[in-house]
């Protein structure tokens, strides 16, 4: 518990991941934009707020360089219970998401998805942490695919619009 995990990579878009339907997809087609990576839970008492939020900053910078890329994940409580595209069919048809939503993922342990021991490698969480807490727990990644900052799951996306902003150079 606690360990480090070794992470050879040097950039997010190292890693190839699957879509909600199975396909997979090259985060490196991401080269270039700033990225917002979330794991998301339908189930969760914080979904309506982030998603609301989410789809707002998606509407407002996508134009200007911004991706979101949500992740669902079934790690705490039993939070996203269904299939990955019964999960992509919620945020899209309750939020109007625009954003990939992509295949259910583990954000914690041995089975942790790839892509997310490499971003808890780049940013700790409170109190030096590297586990994702809970849902929603957000990982802001520039354009050559670093991390920039990681916000706790209580923060609010639209909290964060000043670093979305000054990351893709928006006045």
């Amino acid at each position: 518990m606690g360990a480090s995990q070794s992470v050879s990579e040097n950039s997010i878009h190292e890693f190839k991941v699957k879509d909600a339907r199975g396909k997979e997809v090259n985060l490196g087609s991401y080269r270039g934009k700033v990225l917002l990576v979330i794991n998301v839970a339908s189930k969760c008492n914080f979904a309506e707020a982030n998603y609301t939020q989410l789809t707002q900053l998606y509407s407002r910078y996508k134009d200007s360089g911004l991706e979101i890329l949500a992740f669902p994940c079934n790690q705490f409580l039993r939070k996203e219970p269904g299939t990955s595209q019964e999960a992509e069919d919620f945020a899209c048809n309750t939020y109007k998401a625009e954003y990939p939503i992509l295949g259910k993922i583990r954000v914690n342990g041995q089975d942790a998805a790839p892509v997310y021991k490499y971003l808890k490698a780049q940013k700790c969480g409170s109190l030096g942490s590297r586990r994702i807490k809970w849902n929603f727990t957000k990982f802001l990644v520039d354009e050559k695919g670093h991390v920039i900052q990681r916000y706790s799951p209580t923060t609010q996306p639209l909290a964060i619009e000043n670093d979305i902003k000054k990351a893709l150079n928006v006045v």
